[in-house]
Order: C-alpha cells, then structure tokens, then sequence
C-alpha cells in the first residue's frame, strides 16, 4: 500500500473566507436585481442628492458671512 505524499500547508490565503463590504454587497445585489438603466437613474439620482447637500450649505455659510459683514458695516456707522 503507496502512503499518499504530505502537501505543505499553503498561507498565502486566509483560513476563512473574508466578507464582501456592505456597499460591494449591496452593489452587487443591485446589480443583480436592477437593470442598467435602473442602476444609472439610482446613480444620477444620489449624485443630485450630494450636489443638493453641498449647495444647501454653501448657501448656509454663504448666510452667516453676509450677516457678519452686515453686522460690521451697522457698528462702524
């Protein structure tokens, strides 16, 4: 009876099995369960979101600098 040959133990890969990240997963149940069109409409969609976002607190800092300067101007008066 031939004795099978012993294999190193290879560590270049993990014992267990690493996880998806939870934006990769949902990333790819979307893109299993929506068409392309769907996907770019989603994806246009939040982009306006996060353009909203910013211009909603440009427009607050834009706010509070013109109430500054308008303090300053009714003090030096």
């Amino acid at each position: 009876m031939q004795v099978a040959p012993v294999r190193p133990i290879d560590r270049t890969t993990p014992a267990t099995p690493t996880l998806p990240s939870l934006s990769g997963a949902l990333r790819a149940m979307e893109s299993l369960l929506l068409s392309g069109g769907q996907r770019t409409a989603r994806r246009n969609a939040w982009t306006a979101v996060l353009e909203d976002r910013r211009r909603a607190k440009d427009r607050v800092e834009t706010e509070h600098v013109l109430e500054a300067v308008s303090e300053a101007t009714s003090h030096a008066t």
